[in-house]
């Protein structure tokens, strides 16, 4: 088939403009390594390795996978995410729930971006905190957390949360970032993919629409590793691909309004969904207790001091007095809610349930030079992603209750990256 004049022309520049830059981005021996960690909201363990994960699985051949990796309680997207990235358990770090109040500060919620931003409450140090600590260049893209200048402190580049940014638009500028020049180039780059967790939500975790999600994400992860591989920076730079939590499917039928656990008059629902947060009003104390503590229909509801231990959840003043845990498949709403939502609208797909669940399973996949190749690590807890950052750019962690030793048998016996 003959090309156009235009198209070979085009052709030929794309091809001298690869030749040209491949050179001045190749590593040296002396180049620091550089780490991409990439978060894929609402990816399930067991989503691996089915045909819709191509890029994933060469990535996880080439390196390290996981069994599964145990997110942390509560199984919600932001209290996951900021515990990736400081090694601290949700109960430490303050970001309890995607929905909170906290009397000092206000009210919380994933879609406020003011909230998002208001450095109080976010309470640890994330690792790009810890490497512009050691002055080292990071690059954020929309990781929660990243809007706030906790401490003070903003990465050297961030993005904030944009959905109408495609995934392949977005894993183009964190490539753009990490095939720069070595003066400018971040040595830690973070992403996040919300649209699985999005459409996983909307048509279940099995729809088809899901898997079609999954399969864009997996290629986007795919351009970030190309384009390393394209200038030469593959023998420099690990890639680690997480994911918060999994997903459950849920029917249509498996909803109980709030109104219906405790009434308005008895207390205050800090919080819907899954893990549900009561405070007794004034004067309720006692019959709000008698109506919602112990076990009901498809939902248990313990006082904050008395949950579960393997939940390591409670004791920040910002979990509400009383917390209802829905079993698998299970949500509570307001009853208006429910009343205002035709069936197709409600969510067919969640997660929050109890972190002990197979369902709630999240993704570890690490390749790079810190790591050896096809290898299999057992389950372990996501507190201990950011002791492993820390090691992989060479940098004392701040307190955290993760355990860099978790990785110790899949780490190859390279000197630490100078700073």
């Amino acid at each position: 088939m003959r090309l156009p004049l235009v198209r070979v022309m085009m052709l030929a520049a794309l091809l001298w403009t690869a030749g040209c830059a491949t050179p001045s981005t190749a590593p040296s021996p002396s180049e620091p390594h550089s780490v991409v960690l990439i978060s894929i909201d609402g990816l399930p363990a067991n989503a691996l390795q089915r045909g819709d994960t191509p890029h994933l699985d060469a990535l996880a051949a080439d390196g390290v996978r996981a069994a599964w990796m145990n997110p942390s309680y509560p199984v919600l997207t932001f209290p996951n995410h900021f515990t990736l990235v400081t090694g601290l358990r949700p109960d430490r770090h303050g970001i309890i729930h995607n929905s909170m109040r906290d009397e000092s500060v206000g009210g919380f919620r994933v879609a406020d971006k003011a909230a998002g931003a208001d450095a109080r409450w976010w309470q640890g140090e994330p690792i790009w905190n810890t490497a512009e600590k050691a002055g080292l260049r990071t690059a954020i893209w929309a990781w929660p957390g990243s809007a706030a200048p906790i401490d003070g402190r903003r990465p050297t580049r961030w993005v904030p949360y944009s959905p109408e940014i495609s995934a392949a638009d977005r894993a183009d500028q964190v490539a753009g970032w990490m095939t720069e020049p070595v003066a400018t180039r971040p040595r830690l780059a973070a992403l996040y993919f919300e649209r699985v967790d999005n459409v996983s939500h909307d048509r279940g975790p099995d729809a088809p629409e899901t898997l079609a999600a999954i399969r864009e994400v997996d290629a986007a992860v795919g351009r970030i590793v190309q384009a390393l591989e394209a200038h030469g920076l593959r023998d420099t730079t690990d890639v680690v691909v997480v994911s918060d939590h999994g997903m459950a499917p849920v029917r249509p039928d498996q909803y109980i309004a709030l109104e219906d656990m405790a009434t308005i008059e008895q207390a205050e629902a800090v919080s819907t969904g899954q893990v549900i947060g009561f405070n007794p009003r004034a004067g309720h104390k006692a019959d709000t207790e008698r109506r919602l503590l112990g076990r009901h229909d498809h939902y248990t509801c313990w006082r904050k001091q008395d949950l579960p231990a393997r939940w390591h959840y409670g004791t920040h003043p910002r979990v509400p007095a009383i917390v209802c845990q829905f079993d698998e498949g299970w949500n509570g709403l307001p009853a208006a809610q429910l009343r205002r939502a035709p069936e197709e609208k409600l969510n067919r797909g969640s997660h929050g349930y109890d972190n002990a669940l197979p369902s709630m399973r999240a993704v570890f996949i690490a390749a790079g030079p810190s790591f050896r190749r096809g290898t299999t690590l057992p389950a372990f807890d996501n507190v201990d992603v950011y002791p492993l950052l820390a090691e992989l750019l060479g940098l004392a962690p701040a307190r955290n209750d993760g355990n860099a030793a978790t990785f110790t048998p899949v780490l190859t016996p390279r000197a630490a990256p100078a700073h």
